[in-house]
């Protein structure tokens, strides 16, 4: 937990300065739109789509932008999760999934003609199936996460209003209370029907919830107005 919230303080002092550089004073402009989306690797394969504003508030000199996500990810050790969540039985076959949905919320600032740098905030819902296929089980495992972003992108202009987005990054995650059946497991210790002698690393070993996760994405983007 130390480790992490070092990390997250080290990324946040970087946004922080990433955010004061961007805020030297611009020149007035248009207001400027885009909407657009983006396929590619976020811990497992992921689409996202995000809506973008320049220029829409004066003395607000960032460009902002909105995004929306998901992926398919990693669940965790099926059996492990069993017994940290469940019970100790070991009837059945597993089958397994995992996903994440994700609200994001980033700034950009200008590297180049075609490139910008990228940092933001990340809301993200975690959820990880369990089913034991002749052993009468189904459940699932939910925590939901803060993080934060940086990243970097370029575009590739193909028209008049549309670019090619090529687009690589980072995310980091808090951990979380790790939700399962009737029993929950929080990083403070406020544990709710734990089974057996088991605490949150065992659940936070058997649960592959987000935390540095790497975002390579391309993709679309589209000028909206005239």
């Amino acid at each position: 937990m130390s480790v992490t919230l070092v990390r997250l303080g080290r990324l946040s002092a970087a946004l922080l300065s990433l955010i004061l550089l961007a805020t030297s004073p611009l020149r007035a402009q248009s207001p400027e739109y885009f909407v657009g989306g983006l396929l590619g690797y976020q811990s497992g394969a992921a689409i996202q789509l995000f809506g973008q504003a320049n220029g829409f508030a004066q003395g607000l000199p960032l460009p902002v932008r909105v995004r929306l996500g998901w992926a398919s990810v990693e669940p965790g050790d099926a059996a492990a999760a069993r017994r940290v969540f469940i019970n100790n039985a070991t009837n059945g076959t597993p089958v397994e999934s995992g996903r994440t949905l994700d609200l994001g919320l980033e700034v950009l600032h200008t590297l180049g003609p075609r490139t910008v740098a990228y940092a933001g905030i990340r809301r993200t819902s975690f959820r990880a199936n369990f089913k034991f296929i002749g052993g009468n089980e189904d459940f699932d495992v939910v925590s939901s996460h803060w993080g934060i972003a940086l990243g970097a992108e370029t575009s590739y202009p193909m028209g008049a209003r549309t670019a090619l987005m090529v687009s690589g990054g980072f995310e980091l995650f808090k951990s979380s209370r790790l939700s399962g059946h009737d029993t929950s497991y929080s990083p403070d210790g406020d544990n709710a029907n734990p089974r057996e002698e088991y605490r949150y690393p065992d659940a936070d070993a058997a649960v592959a919830q987000p935390r540095l996760r790497p975002a390579l994405m391309v993709g679309l983007r589209y000028r909206l107005g005239g």
